[in-house]
């Protein structure tokens, strides 16, 4: 059954806030036990993801080797069907023109007192990609995460994806070879973070670890978080709809739909100022829902946590709903969607009007689809170029512009107790004791 919450009855708030901090993923207490396997691969290294792998995979990598050969990427890439070759082209395409436009530019300028000062931005070292295996590795998800490194500048990029019972989609293989990766690995879980961390006889370590993986991977990037960079801990997948009256409810049901077939935890929620679009939509839900080859997952992500807000005046009320929610996805489905769009502040991706489907932006639309989900909107942003770049800051005093800070450099040093930096600055000067 449908959970309605309207915003005229005076438990709204407090059902809202339920919503809004219940909690959807399942706890998984895997903390010591991923522990152990890092540790274990710091210490044995190969033998330890040949254990691992066999233990977990039923994969022997003593006979196939850890390695996938480029040869292999190829392959699977010339053996696509056409039309998925050519989807998957595009997605590329659009993906890199459209993070080309995330490009920072280096600064440097003088300042009054001839200073100078700026900052430059430089790609990173090397970067892992976590890829899920089975049912949930996804090529587009290898493109996402691939090629804003690559219009970053990352030299080198290592893929690493899980071969259950020796099998792995063709398709992901393809998108790896048609992004430039020529590094790929055949293993998965906690101990494939631990290799990309830290190195084995085989695996030279990265710098950073993106890509998303189940509760195993997520506590071994927690774990290895300091050694190197990450780029998010991921949850359940969500979306937040916002529709006027004009909108179409078979259109409505179809993307809370799209979400809710991800995962039983997955999110679904209806905004909208319109009892009678409220009342289409769940009916059109449940029709759909019969047809739907992932219809018992997206059921139960419906029932469990699904929802229909009714508001009285969707302009006004709509956006703090939605900035409370902070959602991964928000589809903004009403005819004043732009002059809506200034007051919306914590939202992973926005899709802006009655003809932006979410699914779009999953695949072709060219943004990033690697969002923050949990209300992680709230302070952080989807995956893009700055994720692979740092920034480094510049300074350059000439004798003049030094003897100009020196006295405040020295005040502030002393008030802070530290001698050392005090001197440092004095012996340039003339100010030594």
């Amino acid at each position: 059954m449908t959970l309605y919450l309207r915003s005229t009855e005076p438990d709204f708030q407090q059902r809202f806030d339920a919503l809004v901090h219940g909690r959807r993923d399942q706890p998984h207490d895997v903390q010591d036990a991923v522990r152990s396997m890092i540790a274990a691969v710091r210490e044995r290294g190969d033998a330890a993801l040949i254990e691992f792998t066999e233990r977990f995979d039923h994969v022997d990598l003593a006979e196939t080797g850890l390695a996938i050969a480029p040869e292999e990427l190829e392959a699977a890439w010339n053996g696509l069907a056409p039309d998925l070759k050519a989807a998957l082209q595009t997605a590329y395409e659009r993906i890199e023109k459209h993070h080309r436009r995330q490009i920072p530019a280096d600064d440097r300028y003088a300042d009054a007192i001839g200073a100078e000062l700026g900052h430059r931005w430089t790609p990173l070292d090397s970067v892992g990609l976590y890829v899920p295996g089975g049912k949930a590795s996804y090529p587009s998800s290898v493109l996402m995460n691939a090629v804003p490194a690559k219009v970053a500048g990352v030299p080198r990029l290592v893929m690493v994806v899980p071969t259950p019972k020796g099998e792995v989609n063709p398709a992901v293989l393809a998108a790896a070879h048609l992004a430039g990766i020529r590094e790929v690995y055949r293993i998965g879980g906690a101990q494939a973070v631990a290799a990309l961390a830290y190195g084995t006889e085989t695996i030279k370590p990265v710098v950073k670890i993106v890509g998303p993986g189940n509760a195993w991977v997520a506590e071994a990037k927690r774990q290895v978080f300091g050694v190197v960079g990450i780029d998010m801990i991921a949850g359940p997948s969500e979306v937040v709809a916002v529709a006027d009256a004009r909108a179409d409810p078979v259109w409505l049901a179809a993307d809370l739909l799209a979400q809710a077939e991800h995962d039983e935890a997955a999110q679904s929620i209806l905004i909208t100022d319109s009892p009678a679009l409220a009342e289409a939509t769940a009916k059109a839900v449940d029709a759909q829902l019969a047809i739907m080859p992932r219809g018992a997952i997206a059921a139960k992500s419906w029932a469990d946590h699904g929802a229909v807000l009714l508001v009285s005046d969707l302009a006004k009320e709509a956006p703090a709903l939605v900035n409370a929610l902070a959602p991964e996805h928000l589809e903004l489905a009403c005819d004043e969607a732009e002059a809506m769009l200034p007051a919306i502040r914590n939202a992973g991706a926005i899709f802006i009007g009655h003809f932006t489907p979410e699914a779009v932006g999953d695949y072709v639309g060219g943004s990033n689809h690697v969002l923050p989900t949990s209300r992680a909107a709230r302070f952080s942003s989807g995956l893009g170029v700055l994720d692979y770049m740092k920034r480094t800051s510049l300074l350059k005093l000439s004798r003049a512009s030094l003897a100009v800070l020196a006295a405040p450099t020295m005040t502030l040093a002393e008030a802070e107790g530290l001698f050392g930096h005090r001197q440092s600055v004095a012996v340039r000067t003339n100010g030594s004791d």
